[in-house]
């Protein structure tokens, strides 16, 4: 099924595919990132913590700022930027032993990954036509996963030539990452030239949208876009429930004396399936309504998290996990999907950055509350309060993509939904 749902996609999505998988291949520092503070810098914990809760931290800045950016000076321009930031801060991050210093490169760090996210988000949903973005999104999507698999595997071999390794090379792959968007990604933004004449005409070929959905929104202040505030804050709720299986996670499976390899298994397993079963499913779900699709993710995560309330052996934490990595596999490709079709055109990033902003606070958030919840009321009711916000998210996001109000334009009307294209026998689009 991969190389049929490949098909069709413009170069400039493949150039931006491949900018986003270097990024994460190269993602050495991040899953260390504690334990260079606790075990080779010799902080505390509640240090430890603090300074990793920077990254999100400072991503909900960068989020914002990347939205602007890229609808103001270009996605192109900032996609660089904040690559070359992100790069710069992290060396830093690697080098630096004082303790403010080591907060500073943190939060920079967390606003360079922000920043790069909402402007990529925008440059391929201007590139790509729009019954094909939720593919072109779990196509992405499975990248980040592939990379973050090979990664930690990388992190953990490396990670025994000492630290400050794992900081300089996730640097290098980082810059490795701009110079490809600089190299092969033209401008996206509508109404910008891109460089050359060809590069230009293919851009704007690419970002033609299919006949019978040429509607467009006036663009407003998001504040002032009702429907898509909700649409957000529904994004918040459930990334406050599905970012529990980190640190909240890990924190009920040692108070039960189960093993780190327990829970370094459960990560593998929810990578591995992301691999494996994204774009078959991506394929099937794309049939019909996002809406769906977004509701089915909801209630696969909460139903993964009631699972998990009842987990105590190995088996029932796997099944669990297989649970809700469905409703992971289910959300993220449709609800980006989503979020850059309701945009108007000028204003992609912004949105896009607003979107993520709500999964950056919950980064942020979610430890914090969870620890909060786990000491006075125990796991039972942290699993249930989580399996309760991803089911009422589920059937949030489906009542509201069905409203008029929040389908914009015919194709949206008509069902929203992003089948594959049928290829013809010479390889060509019927």
């Amino acid at each position: 099924m991969l190389p049929s749902a490949a098909r069709g996609l413009p170069a400039v999505f493949w150039w931006i595919w491949a900018s986003l998988l270097i990024n994460w291949l190269g993602a050495f520092a991040g899953p260390m990132l504690a334990f260079s503070l606790a075990a080779d810098r010799g902080y505390s914990a509640s240090y430890t913590g603090f300074v990793v809760s920077l990254l999100g931290l400072g991503s909900i800045v960068g989020n914002a700022l990347g939205g602007i950016l890229a609808d103001r000076y270009g996605r192109r321009l900032t996609l660089v930027s904040g690559h070359v930031w992100t790069a710069v801060s992290m060396a830093a991050l690697g080098l630096v032993q004082d303790r403010p210093a080591v907060a500073a490169a943190t939060f920079a760090v967390g606003v360079g990954t922000g920043v790069v996210r909402p402007a990529a988000g925008a440059a391929l949903a201007d590139v790509v036509h729009s019954v094909d973005r939720q593919r072109a999104f779990a196509l992405n999507y499975w990248a980040v996963n592939a990379g973050m698999a090979v990664s930690a595997v990388l992190a953990g071999l490396m990670v025994t030539q000492g630290y400050t390794l794992l900081f300089l090379a996730d640097a290098g792959t980082t810059l490795l990452c701009a110079l490809v968007v600089l190299a092969k990604v033209p401008e996206t933004l509508p109404g910008r030239t891109a460089p050359g004449a060809a590069r230009a005409a293919a851009v704007q070929e690419t970002s033609r949208e299919p006949e019978g959905a040429q509607e467009v929104r006036k663009a407003v202040p998001i504040r002032q876009d009702r429907s898509f505030v909700l649409f957000t804050l529904l994004t918040l709720l459930f990334a406050l429930a599905f970012e529990q299986r980190s640190g909240s996670l890990a924190m009920v499976m040692a108070a039960q004396g189960h093993s780190p390899r327990l829970f370094s298994l459960l990560n593998g397993v929810n990578a591995a399936l992301v691999v494996v079963v994204q774009i078959p499913l991506t394929r099937l779900m794309s049939r019909g309504p996002k809406g769906r699709a977004l509701w089915a993710g909801g209630t696969f995560v909460g139903a993964g998290f009631a699972l998990t309330a009842f987990a105590g052996s190995p088996g029932l934490y796997v099944a669990a996990v297989v649970v809700w990595t469905f409703g992971e596999m289910l959300q993220a490709p449709a609800a980006s999907a989503v979020v850059a079709e309701r945009a108007p055109a000028q204003q992609r990033g912004r949105y896009l950055g607003v979107y993520a902003a709500a999964w950056s606070a919950a980064a942020f958030l979610g430890p914090i509350s969870g620890g909060w919840i786990l000491d006075r009321w125990g796991g039972t009711t942290l699993w249930t309060l989580c399996a309760v916000l991803g089911g009422a998210a589920g059937c949030g996001w489906l009542l509201i993509t069905r409203t008029q109000d929040f389908r914009t334009a015919p194709v949206v009307r008509e069902g929203g939904g992003t089948p594959l294209p049928r290829i013809t026998t010479d390889g060509n689009r019927a």
